[in-house]
């Protein structure tokens, strides 16, 4: 017999070696309760990892993640064992510094935290996205986009390649180039928290780092940023 939420075993009436059975179920508790992940992006077993050490199992898992996608992977006395978790299991992402949320079929996803949501599937989502960009030419658009609807705190920057071929470079949209930040550092280490209003926003929009300086042209650097705003997910039934 098993309890029926954490699937921990019972100690039956007149068992021997009961120490067994509590040690088991011992072994759950410390596995499960209070969870904190390494990572949940390891596709294939870290090597020599620490006992005790937990993994989310990603899609398209190798060697003995393999078909446990999904799965919490708790590694004990050299052997991986693997629990399957519940509706509403909440883990803290050590590698993001984020936690996620299971919902019964999926983990949500990087950069999304779900401050409440309702039985019809509504939600109110706290999101940021980030995306590294290399520098070329008078702008680069990022992949990432601001979603329609979303109401925007704000766009981070940081320097993580020195950037060549201008004197600074700013942060914005089109048509607002430096709504997020302008005349932003080119050297390594160089950052800016962009805050803004907040606004809400009604289309989907790409950012822009454009290019400042006599050339107005990028001719290298690498450059991340963020996005981090407010989205509301309407009910789904």
């Amino acid at each position: 017999m098993t309890t029926p939420n954490l699937n921990l075993p019972e100690i039956a009436a007149s068992q021997s070696q009961k120490h067994i059975t509590h040690n088991e179920a011992l072994a759950v508790l410390d596995a499960v309760v209070n969870l904190s992940v390494v990572s949940r992006g390891k596709a294939s077993p870290p090597q020599g990892p620490a006992n005790g050490a937990r993994y989310l199992v990603p899609a398209q898992s190798t060697g003995d993640f393999a078909g446990h996608e999904g799965k919490l992977a708790s590694f004990r006395d050299g052997a991986w064992v693997f629990f399957s978790p519940g509706t509403g299991w909440r883990a803290y992402i050590e590698d993001e510094g984020a936690f996620a949320v299971f919902n019964g079929t999926d983990w949500t996803p990087p950069g999304v935290s779900v401050v409440s949501a309702t039985p019809s599937g509504a939600q109110s989502q706290i999101v940021t996205a980030e995306e590294l960009l290399t520098l070329n030419g008078a702008s680069v658009q990022s992949t990432i986009q601001i979603p329609n609807r979303a109401i925007v705190f704000g766009v981070s920057t940081r320097t993580v390649e020195a950037v060549t071929g201008v004197w600074q470079y700013h942060c914005g949209i089109n048509g607002e180039p430096e709504k997020f930040g302008g005349y932003l550092g080119t050297a390594p280490g160089s950052s800016n928290a962009g805050v803004i209003g907040p606004q809400a926003f009604y289309n989907d929009t790409p950012l822009l780092i454009s290019a400042h300086g006599d050339t107005g042209a990028f001719t290298g650097g690498k450059v991340r940023i963020a996005a981090h705003y407010f989205l509301p997910v309407v009910p789904q039934a």
